[in-house]
């Protein structure tokens, strides 16, 4: 199993959005981090299998939740670039990658 990294950027990412659900309820906040580890785990299995969204990346979009895992595959393993919001447009995170 490949080690699973996040840019410091996509983490900052992940702390808004659990920190948004935190917020409304603590019970969707707790679904959206096992949602978050489910895919985490996923793409960590199998960083093949999901499909490309550009040359270097891919899109692992999380159960129940309208946000994906956007990664690429480094010599180390999965590189999460994004934990992006279905509805925001991928402009914001090809900057940071």
């Amino acid at each position: 199993m490949a080690d699973v990294q996040f840019l410091p950027a996509a983490q900052d990412d992940y702390e808004e959005a659990l920190a948004w659900y935190q917020a409304r309820s603590p019970h969707a906040a707790l679904g959206f981090q096992a949602s978050v580890a489910d895919g985490v785990q996923r793409v960590a299995d199998q960083p093949d299998s999901y499909p490309s969204i550009d040359k270097r990346h891919r899109r692992c979009l999380l159960k129940r939740y309208p946000f994906s895992l956007i990664y690429r595959i480094e010599t180390f393993g999965p590189l999460v670039v994004a934990v992006a919001h279905s509805r925001r447009s991928s402009r914001y995170w090809r900057g940071k990658t």
